[in-house]
C-alpha cells in the first residue's frame, strides 16, 4: 500500500467530483444514478466478466467520497454495489452472478439490504428471522422482521439476512437470501424519519415468504464470513460517505469565511474561525488515511485486518463528519441555518455516520476487546 495515489485513482476522483459538480446539490436522484451507471461508475468494484470495472472497494469508496464532496452522495451505492454486489460476487452461484451483478454494475438494477432487526441491532447475535425448508418443494419459508432497511421502494431485491431454523440458538451462523421486491408475504412499511433524504427507510415484514432454493447465496453453513464479506464494505463506504459530507460542509465553511468581511476584515482571517476550520480539514484527512488503508486491505483479500482498519475508518469518519459540519454550521451563522446554503440538514445527516452501521461505541468495545486485548463488557 502507497500512502500517495496511483494515477488512474485520481483520473477517477477528478472525473467523478466533475460528475458531482454538474448534477450539483440537490440532483435528481434518478438522472445522476443512471448517469452514474452508464459511466461505469457504480460498478467499478464488481467483476469484468459481469459488466463491472474489476476494481475495489478503494475504487468505490473514491466514487462515493467525491459525489458526497459535491453535495450528492448516492446512499444506495454503500447498499447495492458495495453489499450486495461483493457478497454475490464473492459467493453466489454462476446464475445468481449472471443475473444479478450486470444490472448492480450499470445501475439498471438495484438491492436493498436487510439485517437490524427490533431486538438485534448492535447484537446480531440475537437475530430471530429464521428459514426453514419445505421437505416436500425444496423452497426456503423465510419468517421475521427487518427495520431500518434503506431504499426497498427503489431495490428490485433485498438481501435478507436470517438464520436456518434448527439455528435459532447458539452461535450465529448467517444465511443471505435474495428476495425479489413482489414476492408474496414481503412487505413493507416506510417510517417516519426527521432525516431528510431521498432514500427512505423502511421495517420489512416477511411472513413465510415462499423462496425458490437457490435464493440463498452461498452455503448455509458458511456462518459469519459471508456477512462480513459486506458488512467490511459497508463500514468503508460509510466512511467514503462521511468523509464526503463532511468535505462538502467544509468547502462552503472555507468560501464563506474567505468572502463574508466584518470590519473590512474577512472573517477567515480571524484564529477563532481559521484554526476550527483547519482543525476539521486535518480531521477528514486522517480519516481518509483509515478509510485507504482499510478498503486496501479489504481488496487484498485480508478479512481479519481489514475488519478492525473498517471499523476504526468508520469511527474515525463519523467524528470527522459530525465536527466539520458543525463547524461549517457554526461558520455561517444564521446562514448556516437556510436553506440557501443547504447545511441545516446535514447536522441530522452527519450523525448517521456515527450510529450506522455500527454506533461508535461498539467500535470501542471492538477495538478494546479484539485490538487491545482487555476484558470484554458486553
Amino acid at each position: 500500500m502507497t500512502l500517495l495515489e496511483s494515477e488512474e485513482h485520481k483520473a477517477l476522483r477528478s472525473a467523478v467530483a466533475a460528475l458531482g459538480t454538474r448534477h450539483g446539490r440537490n440532483p435528481d436522484r434518478a438522472a445522476l444514478w443512471t448517469e452514474a451507471g452508464k459511466l461505469g461508475y457504480l460498478g467499478v468494484n464488481l467483476p469484468e466478466e459481469y459488466g463491472g470495472g474489476g476494481g475495489g472497494i478503494a475504487e468505490l469508496s473514491i466514487v462515493l467520497e467525491e459525489l458526497g464532496a459535491a453535495g450528492c452522495p448516492l446512499l444506495m451505492m454503500i447498499v447495492s454495489p458495495a453489499i450486495c454486489g461483493t457478497v454475490i460476487a464473492r459467493f453466489g452461484t454462476e446464475e445468481q452472478k449472471r443475473a444479478w451483478l450486470p444490472g448492480l454494475a450499470d445501475g439498471t438494477r438495484t438491492m436493498a439490504f436487510g439485517i437490524t432487526e427490533p431486538d438485534a441491532g448492535s447484537n446480531s447475535h440475537r437475530i430471530t428471522t429464521t428459514a426453514r425448508r419445505d421437505p416436500d418443494t425444496g423452497d426456503w419459508l423465510l419468517t421475521g422482521r427487518k427495520v431500518f432497511v434503506s431504499g426497498v421502494d427503489l431495490a428490485d431485491a433485498t438481501l435478507i439476512v436470517g438464520r436456518t431454523e434448527d439455528a435459532r440458538k447458539g452461535t450465529l451462523k448467517p444465511c443471505l437470501f435474495i428476495v425479489p421486491r413482489d414476492t408474496p408475504g414481503f412487505e413493507r412499511r416506510q417510517l417516519d424519519m426527521e432525516l431528510s433524504a431521498v432514500e427512505k427507510q423502511f421495517e420489512l415484514t416477511l411472513d413465510d415468504v415462499r423462496l425458490p432454493a437457490d435464493a440463498l447465496v452461498g452455503d448455509e453453513d458458511a456462518g459469519l464470513l459471508q456477512l462480513f464479506a459486506g458488512l467490511n464494505p459497508e463500514r468503508v463506504m460509510t466512511a467514503a460517505f462521511a468523509i464526503g459530507m463532511g468535505r462538502h460542509a467544509l468547502a462552503q465553511a472555507v468560501t464563506y469565511a474567505r468572502d463574508r468581511t466584518v470590519w473590512d476584515t474577512p472573517i477567515g482571517a480571524h484564529q477563532a474561525i481559521a484554526h476550527p476550520l483547519a482543525q476539521a480539514h486535518i480531521d477528514l484527512e486522517l480519516a481518509r488515511l483509515m478509510m485507504q488503508k482499510a478498503a486496501h486491505l479489504y481488496d487484498a483479500g485480508d478479512d481479519m485486518a481489514a475488519g478492525e482498519a473498517a471499523n476504526m475508518a468508520k469511527y474515525a469518519a463519523g467524528e470527522a463528519c459530525v465536527k466539520a459540519v458543525d463547524q461549517a454550521v457554526h461558520t455561517l451563522g444564521g446562514n448556516g441555518l437556510t436553506r440557501e446554503f443547504g447545511l441545516a440538514k446535514l447536522i441530522t445527516a452527519s450523525r448517521v455516520a456515527r450510529i450506522a452501521p455500527v454506533s461508535r461505541e461498539m467500535i470501542l468495545n471492538y477495538v478494546s476487546h479484539q485490538t487491545l486485548g482487555l476484558p470484554k463488557s458486553y
